[in-house]
């Protein structure tokens, strides 16, 4: 199965309305869950049936049709609010997370104070954890990212009232 035919399976599931649809081939297992909060696509594919065969696991957002089109009107008066705000952008691709560990408090909440030089965050990049540095000093305003979620190159997470 390539990935046009799953992109098409996606698009159909979408437009169904069906809320879940599980398809199992010889060396792919394809899951589509739809109507959450978080629709999302698991894709298993596993080469032989060996007893360590890593398996890929890709997750990629279904969204309907009608829900973009509602989005797409609010989005320029969002970006008009936060003209005024510095923006901190991912510096790398890979995994955020607000947090030192599990069971530490957060970097950065909305409404504290940060210092250039603060850390504000960690994306893990091949095992490696990077500190995500603040470069400016002010009032994180907004948080754009969840936790634990991927990142990409100098996509926003943080919102910074540099006053």
């Amino acid at each position: 199965m390539d990935i046009k035919e799953i992109q098409n399976l996606i698009k159909f599931v979408a437009k169904s309305g069906a809320s879940e649809v599980k398809l199992e081939m010889d060396d792919v297992k394809i899951t589509i869950k739809t109507g959450s909060d978080a629709p999302e696509t698991k894709i298993i594919q596993a080469a032989a049936p060996l007893a360590a065969a890593p398996q890929v696991v890709a997750t990629q957002p279904v969204v309907a049709q009608p829900v973009a089109e509602a989005a797409t009107p609010a989005a320029p008066a969002k970006s008009d609010d936060d003209s005024k705000y510095v923006t901190i952008k991912s510096p790398i691709i890979g995994t955020l997370y607000r947090k030192p560990s599990p069971d530490k408090p957060v970097f950065v909440e909305v409404g504290d104070e940060i210092k250039a030089g603060d850390t504000v965050c960690i994306i893990e990049a091949m095992k490696l954890f990077n500190e995500i540095e603040s470069e400016i000093s002010g009032k994180i305003v907004k948080v754009l990212v969840d936790d634990s979620t991927p990142v990409e190159f100098d996509q926003p997470l943080f919102l910074v009232d540099p006053s």
